[in-house]
């Protein structure tokens, strides 16, 4: 069977669980090293366990993206064990429902740094190098809120909507280098970053907790509930060479729910 990410070096972030992990599992099997970052450094430590138990290298590290210094030790631990990377996945995000009047400039300063100055910074690490090689894959995590708004989401649709933006002008900024930006816009995924969305989504629909799950999945036109599988094989797509002359695309993955 043909590995299309064969000998390919990738970095993850947010790759502890949910959808980080499902790529980060995805790209392991079509044959690329992994390396997971995250802030829960015992996970990360999981996921690079069953990364080499496919036969892969891996490396777990502990990162805020948020934090520039962080981040730039990290691009030495990294740059150190592998000496480069052919694949960057910007995943690590939050978010919160909550209303607008209610949204404090800690909370608005904590998921915009989170989602979309930590992809600045990640990518500000890991460019350079793409560019002295002149290759390069760098996937954005956006949502199908960075494409339409939604109520009590005013943080986190601003920082997946800049996400678009950043993805759409690093593109233009490094394709004569040859290297592809693009972004995943994901619908409504149960991953454990719900476990913690719940109560509020129940609050601001005026239902109980345990029909949110339903009432949400009701509202996917092709039926189903998505999951962190369905986002994975269009990261794995990104980052081969199937999508070589694809750049500055935000591609939505959402059963139906978003077609812009």
């Amino acid at each position: 069977m043909i590995k299309r990410l064969e000998n390919k070096i990738s970095l993850i972030t947010g790759a502890g669980q949910g959808i980080g992990k499902a790529i980060a599992m995805a790209f392991a099997r079509e044959g690329s090293d992994v390396i997971i970052c995250d802030l829960n450094l015992k996970m990360a430590k999981e996921v690079a366990s069953q990364i080499e138990s496919l036969g892969q290298r891996s490396l777990a590290v502990k990162v805020d993206v948020s934090n520039a210094r962080q981040v730039e030790r990290m691009e030495e631990q990294v740059l150190k064990v592998f000496h480069h990377v052919d694949i960057l996945v910007n995943n690590a995000g939050i978010s919160k429902i909550v209303p607008f009047v209610e949204t404090t400039e800690e909370l608005w300063d904590k998921i915009l740094d989170v989602n979309l100055k930590g992809t600045f910074l990640v990518c500000r690490a890991f460019v350079p190098q793409m560019i002295e090689r002149k290759t390069g894959k760098i996937i954005n995590m956006s949502s199908k809120s960075g494409k339409i708004a939604n109520a009590w989401f005013a943080a986190y649709c601003a920082s997946k909507f800049g996400v678009i933006g950043l993805t759409q002008s690093l593109a233009l900024d490094l394709a004569p280098y040859g290297i592809n930006v693009n972004a995943i816009c994901p619908g409504i995924v149960f991953t454990p970053h719900w476990d913690d969305l719940m109560k509020d989504y129940a609050k601001k629909r005026g239902l109980k907790v345990h029909q949110v799950k339903d009432y949400l999945t009701g509202k996917i036109p092709l039926g189903r509930a998505q999951t962190p599988e369905d986002v994975a094989r269009m990261a794995v797509f990104l980052a081969s060479h199937d999508a070589d002359y694809m750049t500055g695309q935000a591609i939505n993955v959402t059963c139906g729910q978003e077609m812009r």
